[in-house]
C-alpha cells in the first residue's frame, strides 16, 4: 500500500508508521509539529515528511500529486488551545475537506478519519450507542464533527473511527501523563469525578487493520473497550506503579462546564460488523503505559479542557 497519513508526527499516526512500515508499505507523512513531534518521523526508508498543515490546500494537492497514495488516514487534528476557534475551523474542517477533496481526484481506494468521542456531547444513554444523536459543544467536539461529516457525504469508501482514549508510546494528553509527571516530580493532583475508556494501542492497531482491508464496509465505528474507569482509578493505578502510598484525601471534584461526567463508547456495533473487541484488559494496558513513561518519559502534555482547578 501507499499510505499517506496526515498527523502522521501525533501519537497515532507514529504508532501507524511503526506498526506498517516493517510490512513493506510506503508511507508519505503530513505534519506541521504544532503537536507532533519530528524526531518520531525520521529519514528513513519508506518514509517520506511533508512539513506542513492541511489547512493548506496548495500543500495537501502537491503531496498527493507527488506521492499518489492508494489509501489515506486522516489523523491530523487541532486541539492544542480549546480558545482558538479559527485554528479548530482552519485544521478539523478546512483541512479535513483539503484532504478529502484530494482523495477523491486521486481516487484512494479508502480513507480512515479518526474521530473524538466529544463528538456526542452529553450522551442520553452510557455506553453511547454508534447512532447516538451527536451534540458537540468545545471547539474541537464541533469542528471534529463537521469534518466527520464531509467526509461521510464524499462518495469515497471510508471509515470514521469514533475513539476511546488509546494508550500507547508518545501519548500527550488526558489524565494518564498528567498524573504521571505531577507525581513523578511530587507536586499535588486532583481528580475530576469523571469516567472515560481506555483502550490499548493494539487493540487500536488490530481496528485499524480491519477498517483498512480492500473488502471492508464502509461507516462509523465506536472504537473502545466499553468498560468505564474513573479518573480516580486511572490515579490510583499511577500511585501504585510509582510505588507511592495510596491517597485516599485525594480531592475529587465535579466536572467542569466543558467536560462531560462519563464518555464511555459501545463498541457492540463495531463487533458485530467487523468480528473486532478489545483484548487487553484496563490493569494491562495501565501497565504498558506507564512502563513506556518509565523508559522514555513525558514530554509534552495537552488538555481539551480550560484549566480552571
Amino acid at each position: 500500500m501507499r499510505i499517506l497519513i496526515t498527523g502522521g508526527a501525533g501519537c497515532l499516526g507514529s504508532n501507524l508508521i511503526e506498526h506498517w512500515l516493517p510490512k513493506g508499505h510506503e508511507i508519505l507523512a503530513i505534519d506541521n509539529f504544532a503537536t507532533g513531534k519530528r524526531e518520531v518521523v525520521p529519514p528513513v526508508k519508506g518514509l517520506t515528511l511533508v512539513e506542513g498543515s492541511i489547512a493548506d490546500r496548495d500543500l495537501v494537492a502537491r503531496a498527493f500529486a507527488e506521492f499518489k497514495p492508494t489509501y489515506v488516514v486522516h489523523s491530523a487534528a487541532s486541539y492544542k488551545d480549546p480558545a482558538n476557534w479559527q485554528e479548530d475551523a482552519s485544521t478539523n474542517v478546512s483541512g479535513t475537506i483539503n484532504v478529502v477533496d484530494a482523495a477523491r481526484e486521486h481516487k484512494v481506494l479508502r480513507i480512515l478519519n479518526f474521530q473524538t468521542v466529544l463528538c456526542y456531547g452529553r450522551p442520553d444513554a452510557v455506553p453511547i450507542p454508534v447512532d447516538q444523536p451527536l451534540r458537540p459543544f468545545t471547539s474541537y467536539g464541533i469542528s471534529k464533527v463537521a469534518g466527520e461529516q464531509y467526509l461521510s457525504m464524499s462518495g469515497l469508501p471510508f471509515a470514521s473511527l469514533r475513539l476511546a482514549n488509546v494508550c500507547g508510546p508518545r501519548l500527550a494528553i488526558g489524565p494518564i501523563p498528567t498524573f504521571y509527571k505531577r507525581l513523578k516530580a511530587g507536586q499535588a493532583c486532583f481528580c475530576t469525578d469523571a469516567q472515560r475508556d481506555f483502550l490499548d494501542m493494539s487493540d487500536f492497531l488490530a481496528a485499524v487493520d480491519l477498517v483498512m482491508a480492500d473488502n471492508a464496509p464502509s461507516g462509523i465505528f465506536n472504537v473502545s473497550s466499553g468498560e468505564g474507569r474513573t479518573i480516580k482509578d486511572v490515579y490510583d493505578a499511577v500511585r501504585a506503579h510509582l510505588q507511592l502510598p495510596s491517597d485516599p484525601g485525594v480531592k475529587v471534584v465535579p466536572v467542569g462546564d466543558d467536560d462531560v461526567p462519563a464518555v464511555v463508547p459501545d463498541p457492540s456495533a463495531t463487533t458485530k460488523t467487523l468480528g473486532w473487541t478489545a483484548k487487553v484488559p484496563f490493569a494491562e494496558t495501565m501497565t504498558r503505559m506507564l512502563s513506556w513513561y518509565d523508559r522514555h518519559g513525558v514530554s509534552d502534555v495537552y488538555s481539551h479542557l480550560s484549566a480552571k482547578h
